[in-house]
């Protein structure tokens, strides 16, 4: 899996998020740049478990829309005498 790339401003506003988290929750004042190497080290451990989450989310919901599409198509059918 390719490594997520995110957009500077995105990922200093998560950093600075993180930062307020950590301050509020942890009483754990973190600096611009550990906020930022904390954000990348949760962002590569947690980006594969939640994008094959996503995947399987994906797999359930198109299994149910063929099954609905399935059924159309049998209600399509013409009887045969």
């Amino acid at each position: 899996m390719m490594p997520i790339k995110l957009p500077l401003e995105q990922k200093k506003e998560l950093a600075e998020s993180l930062q307020d988290f950590a301050d509020r929750e942890l009483d754990l004042p973190l600096g611009s740049i550990a906020a930022e190497a904390l954000l990348d080290h949760m962002i590569a451990a947690l980006a594969p478990h939640l994008y094959n989450k996503g995947v399987d989310d994906a797999m359930k919901l198109l299994g149910q829309r063929m099954l609905q599409v399935e059924d159309d198509l049998h209600a399509l059918k013409r009887t045969i005498r």
